[in-house]
């Protein structure tokens, strides 16, 4: 498998930016008041896949007193690195867009509310984000370098 290239989250959460302004800038009114929760949730999530990419760095790499790292273990670990970096993705840019729209009727106090809610899950996906990227670096084998690109 390939490491995931930067152009990825950033084209993803991109394209979910500007479709969460659209909708919430559109229907914003409608929609109950944004739950708390999810800054926590993530941020136990990105606490999670921070341990296992040093538990995993130090078996893969055989550190003295770890025992070695099974195959189909790795693998599994780096399916959920690269699941999570898209769906960081899709979180960073949902409560970005989210806090863009909220930006102009920063006045009313529940809109403050929101906004602080989603700024706080914004910088809670941006941590989740890095801790899937060192979970899947520290998925690589030692010694396995990044082949030479040819650009044809």
């Amino acid at each position: 498998m390939r490491p995931t290239d930067w152009r990825v989250p950033v084209a993803v959460a991109a394209v979910t930016g500007v479709l969460s302004y659209l909708v919430i800038d559109r229907i914003y009114g409608s929609i109950p008041m944004l739950p708390w929760s999810a800054i926590p949730t993530l941020l136990l999530l990105a606490a999670a896949e921070t341990i296992a990419a040093v538990h995993t760095r130090r078996r893969i790499r055989r550190v003295p007193g770890t025992e070695p790292m099974e195959p189909l273990s790795a693998a599994r670990l780096l399916a959920l690195a690269k699941a999570s970096v898209v769906f960081a993705a899709l979180a960073v840019g949902g409560f970005g867009g989210m806090l863009a729209a909220l930006a102009e009727r920063f006045n009313a106090v529940d809109v403050r509310a929101d906004a602080l809610t989603a700024g706080g899950t914004l910088l809670s996906a941006v941590v989740l984000l890095a801790a899937a990227l060192f979970l899947e670096h520290s998925c690589r084998v030692p010694g396995d370098e990044e082949p030479n690109r040819s650009r044809a």
